[in-house]
């Protein structure tokens, strides 16, 4: 179970655009992650591997800071809004809950819900 100040420095990290090196401090070796009801990917060095790439096809990619966070035993529930821009120029922003479950003090599984059509919606653009 982590501490709730573990989990903050999680949250910080990834606020800080250190979103590999979040992956190697904080994650299990054999973790997973998965994408709304897509199958979950696992191992770590693919999770990097991975993270690595969503970064290269992108100009640029950050956290907004003030990220909600629930603590429940070995459950976390993080809010995080990105905001990312293609290489094209073209951006837009994403809202996301990050279901955790830590196997101590490292992430073991996580499993991330949101709406896939924000991908497509230009940042700056109200309500379809």
């Amino acid at each position: 179970m982590p501490s709730r100040e573990r989990v903050a420095a999680f949250v910080a990290m990834v606020e800080q655009g250190k979103y590999v090196e979040a992956i190697r401090e904080f994650y299990t070796e054999d973790a997973s992650m998965q994408e709304n009801a897509e199958p979950p990917r696992s191992g770590r060095d693919r999770l990097i591997d991975q993270e690595w790439r969503m970064l290269s096809a992108h100009r640029s990619a950050r956290t907004l800071p003030g990220s909600s966070v629930l603590v429940d035993g070995d459950m976390t529930v993080v809010r995080w809004v990105f905001e990312c821009t293609r290489r094209d120029g073209t951006s837009f922003r994403v809202e996301e809950l990050a279901l955790q479950r830590w196997r101590g003090d490292r992430i073991a599984e996580e499993r991330f819900f949101y709406d896939p059509a924000q991908l497509s919606k230009p940042m700056g653009a109200g309500p379809t």
